[in-house]
């Protein structure tokens, strides 16, 4: 059963055992709120039958207190088991979230929205809490209650029973039977919330160009239209809900009208007494208000199933995984028939085929679009081939946990990303415990040792440099490192990179034919293929890729 909950509701094994608890106590909660019905019965049936003398008058008073007290014993139960487990299941999700992020390659965050991942993580686990803290086990509670308690008018007489407890299963049929209908609309809102997330999202990262284009007023009319969209989903989505919910409860009422009309036909005939006419009465009245709610509960559980579904496709997701104790015997990297395709038919790599050697320099050329920066995210394992494999230390690289692996690598990116905090605090980022003077010395070898509070293009590669430095890895993936320094920081950024590449694995992507003019092996990337390779004195005297593109720049 807990592996089902855990599956149906997106759950912890810890999370379906709270909500199990929590059904149990709002079962018992709901069973108990049934005492005092229990006591007006018996109450009616001594003033009808011998009176009610003072021992009598001392039980009703015991049972009154003792009714009270246990009504709020459960209902304390029933808050806490029900709140405090789904409140700790919440964080529990979320961090899970974030755990099957942080396990995920990096080609599903190229095929997932950003928007639709925050959505995820805030807004699906926003829902689902809502819906378990406030509806599901109340819900299932009910179910439960209302079962014992129809079992107990069938001990009493079926045939009431029968007139009281039909409009029951009848009712929760009609509106379980909407879930499928009810989720076309939540999808279709929730879509349309995705969209205009990113819409939001868009306009804020794109402001200075709509402004520098004056593209303002008509960007924000196109905002304006999704914004009214959604509203129209989301107003679709809750008359989606309300169109079965509220003829569910109005057709409660129907089981008032049956129990009334059997039990008076059953009392002419003799063939009930008065108090069991009138306990019926009394428990249908008790029985159908809170099933309303119920089916209230159960529009809201429905509801919920799209971000339920969504939570689980995320969980779903495969991550990234191997083995943890890794310490390879050698720095080598070698691609052996590699290829990759992000999406389906869409192959980037078809036949990549070279070694990046411990003590060497090699540099990745060739056209744009050609797979250059694709090989270097696959030589860090931010991806996995489609074919063939990678070595690391002659181990598959598919076989080695990602963050075990990275813990040799140093990667400074063409698009450096720096964190709202102090320069000293982003270039540590690699090595936490890095003493000042390390982080000075890092800083001065990148040529980045001076202040700053606005930082240009170039200020932030040297800082994505100097983390480089400071971490001190054995492998160093160099994506236009110099691509966005001027010529006299360039010189100076090499200089300091001869020195931190000695006996490490590099490889260098570049476009810039003078930045690998001292490289130990050129490799070029062209149409997903290592098209040549071999040292710039070889390529020089092919008339390839290299060659020309050395003239071309020469000449430039």
């Amino acid at each position: 059963m807990l592996e089902r909950i855990m599956r149906k509701y997106a759950m912890s094994r810890e999370g379906a055992k709270g909500f199990w608890g929590a059904v149990c106590a709002c079962t018992v909660s709901d069973l108990v709120l049934m005492l005092p019905v229990g006591l007006l019965y018996t109450l009616t049936e001594d003033m009808l039958n011998n009176g009610v003398n003072s021992g009598r008058i001392l039980f009703y008073i015991i049972g009154i207190i003792m009714s009270l007290l246990l009504i709020y014993i459960t209902q304390f139960w029933q808050y806490n088991a029900t709140f405090f487990s789904t409140y700790k299941e919440s964080g529990v999700r979320r961090i899970a979230l974030a755990e099957t992020l942080r396990k995920l390659p990096l080609s599903f965050f190229g095929k997932k929205d950003l928007s639709d991942l925050t959505t995820t993580i805030l807004n699906d686990c926003t829902v689902i809490e809502h819906t378990f803290s406030h509806q599901a086990a109340q819900y299932y509670g009910s179910i439960l209650s209302t079962v014992i308690i129809a079992i107990s008018l069938f001990a009493f007489d079926w045939r009431m029973a029968l007139a009281s407890v039909w409009v029951l299963p009848v009712s929760l049929l009609a509106v379980r039977l909407s879930k499928k209908t009810q989720n076309i609309f939540n999808k279709r809102k929730n879509d349309t919330r995705v969209r205009l997330e990113e819409g939001v999202q868009e306009g804020i990262e794109a402001l200075r160009d709509l402004k520098s284009n004056n593209a303002e007023a008509e960007y924000i009319d196109g905002l304006d239209d999704i914004i009214k969209d959604y509203e129209k989903k989301s107003i679709a989505a809750e008359l989606g809900v309300a169109a079965f919910v509220v003829p569910a409860q109005m057709f409660l009422k129907f089981g008032i009208a049956t129990t009334a009309l059997v039990g008076s036909a059953l009392l002419l005939g003799g063939q009930i007494t008065v108090i069991t006419f009138f306990m019926f009465l009394l428990v249908v009245s008790r029985l159908y208000e809170p099933m309303a709610g119920t089916l209230i509960n159960l529009g809201a559980l429905n509801a919920a199933q799209v971000n339920i579904d969504r939570t689980n496709a995320m969980n779903d997701i495969k991550k990234q995984e191997g083995k943890q104790d890794f310490q390879p015997k050698s720095f080598d990297i070698e691609f052996k028939n590699v290829g990759f395709e992000y999406n389906d038919d869409e192959m980037i790599l078809s036949d990549v085929c070279f070694t990046a050697k411990q003590g060497e320099v090699t540099a990745l050329i060739g056209p744009s679009g050609g797979g250059k920066t694709t090989v270097s995210r696959l030589a860090a394992r931010f991806w996995d081939v489609t074919k063939g494999k990678i070595t690391f230390g002659g181990e598959d690289i598919a076989t080695i946990d990602p963050e075990a692996l990275l813990k040799y690598y140093s990667i400074v990116f063409q698009d450096v990303t720096l964190f709202n905090n102090t320069i000293k605090e982003n270039i540590c980022i690699g090595k936490k415990d890095a003493t000042d003077e390390e982080v000075m010395n890092a800083a001065r070898l990148a040529n980045c040792d001076e202040n700053g509070a606005k930082l240009s293009g170039g200020e932030r590669q040297r800082i994505s440099i100097a983390r480089a430095f400071l971490k001190d890895a054995p492998v160093i993936l160099l994506d236009e490192a110099t691509a966005s320094l001027d010529a006299e920081n360039e010189t100076l950024i090499q200089q300091s990179l001869s020195r931190l590449i000695k006996n490490k694995t590099v490889m260098i992507i570049a476009h810039r034919m003078r930045t690998i003019a001292g490289a130990d092996k050129i490799v070029v990337i062209k149409g997903g293929r290592s098209d040549e390779q071999g040292t710039p004195e070889k390529l020089k005297q092919k008339n390839g890729f290299y060659n020309r593109m050395l003239s071309l720049q020469t000449k430039g």
